[in-house]
């Protein structure tokens, strides 16, 4: 068999890097320039990642090899299944990096791989990446490093060291279905490696006592990805589960990613393929969680079966299903229930928490602060509106809901 070159690898281990969710993407359309005009939105291996001060950073996205020792029924790359394989030497990678940044097509590494030999030696060859690029290059861009749960300590801790952001995959979301469909990963190994994680970043900040820092640790944090229909959990399981990994293990993000199943695999995973539409939607709950002073229960209890409505967002869904708290008086509304208004952002909320402290709020006011008043209107009292029936109306959520689609058959 001819030896594959750097192009074809490339080709081949950035494409095994889609499935890794870890990274925001643009969500924009694949454009580049070889018909004309410059620049790429969609170069091979080059996905988008934002800093915390909001800059959107391009990164390279590969995986180290798509070869796995594991056979995770879930996975595309797992050893039973049939795709192409290839496999970048440490070098490679580095090679790799320095061009593409040189180039200024990327700011930054996003680096996962499969499982090769051994979780050691997989999270050796990692941890050798980034030590290269950060000391034998000087390379000062942002390196995100997939870890491997059941590597040593040691090398997950060196690997702290020298990357921005480590996350290690709970993968699905009940740990049943994990021991069930990956029978090689334990949910106990992969939370220990999160807590190290944790710890290695609590202890970073500690000052010795002569008032000197120890080295950073992950300065960007953890995060990790969660597989979504795979098993049978409900949207209100897997809300539950990231809540607990935030408050946990301080994570920065859970991201979730649809499942696709795999043909090979159709024994074991005989469920049809969730639409993107959930994921969406798990990751506005998400958000909700976060920012909005939601818990993953009330935002699931909009739906008898757990699970968020498909056709509306999740706040809507639950102020439709809690209208009796509504609709609330704009002046007069503490910050926490101005938040669960449809409409309501967070910034909004704080213009208007600011805005009437000096006079009365009206209609127009909230529109050029920025409120969404289509959807607010129900749920919301003003001098100049109110909403009349209109709140216990039955037909306000058809209002909002998408209008029904011809089915086709082909």
């Amino acid at each position: 068999m001819a030896q594959r070159t750097l192009q074809d690898k490339l080709a081949i281990l950035s494409d095994a890097a889609k499935y890794d969710a870890s990274c925001a993407s643009s969500g924009t359309t694949r454009r580049d320039s070889r018909s004309g005009g410059i620049g790429s939105a969609g170069g091979t291996g080059i996905c988008h990642a934002y800093t915390p001060d909001g800059r959107c950073i391009s990164l390279l996205k590969i995986l180290m090899t798509n070869f796995c020792i594991y056979d995770c029924a879930y996975c595309i790359n797992r050893v039973s299944s049939n795709v192409e394989r290839a496999r970048f030497s440490p070098e490679e990678v580095v090679r790799l990096t320095l061009e593409f940044y040189r180039r200024n097509m990327i700011e930054g590494l996003f680096l996962s791989s499969g499982i090769i030999r051994s979780p050691d030696q997989t999270m050796g060859d990692m941890v050798r990446i980034a030590r290269m690029l950060r000391i034998e290059h000087g390379f000062k861009g942002y390196i995100h490093l997939k870890t491997i749960p059941d590597a040593s300590p040691d090398l997950v801790a060196q690997a702290g060291l020298f990357a921005d952001r480590l996350s290690v995959n709970v993968e699905l979301p009940q740990d049943a279905s994990l021991r069930h469909l990956a029978p090689e990963k334990r949910p106990e190994t992969i939370r220990a490696t999160m807590a190290d994680v944790r710890l290695g970043r609590e202890a970073a900040k500690d000052r010795s006592h002569t008032g000197k820092r120890p080295p950073r640790f992950a300065p960007a944090g953890q995060s990790t990805q969660m597989i979504v229909g795979a098993d049978q959990a409900t949207d209100v399981d897997i809300l539950n589960t990231s809540a607990n990994l935030y408050s946990g293990y301080q994570l920065k993000r859970v991201y979730y990613s649809a499942f696709s199943p795999i043909p090979d695999a159709s024994a074991m995973l005989p469920l049809i393929k969730p639409p993107l539409m959930r994921e969406h939607r798990l990751y506005q709950a998400d958000w909700l969680m976060r920012f909005y002073g939601f818990d993953a229960t009330e935002i699931g209890s909009a739906h008898p079966s757990g699970n968020l409505d498909l056709d509306i967002d999740p706040k809507l869904a639950w102020a439709l299903a809690n209208r009796a708290q509504f609709p609330v008086d704009v002046a007069r509304a503490p910050r926490e229930m101005l938040l669960r208004v449809p409409g309501f952002g967070t910034k909004t909320v704080g213009r208007i928490l600011t805005a009437r402290r000096n006079g009365v709020l009206r209609y127009a006011d909230l529109l050029r602060m920025g409120a969404i008043m289509s959807k607010a209107q129900p749920f919301v009292t003003l001098p100049d509106w109110t909403p009349g029936a209109l709140t216990d109306s039955a037909g306000l959520r058809a209002r909002f809901a998408p209008p029904p689609e011809q089915l086709s058959l082909f």
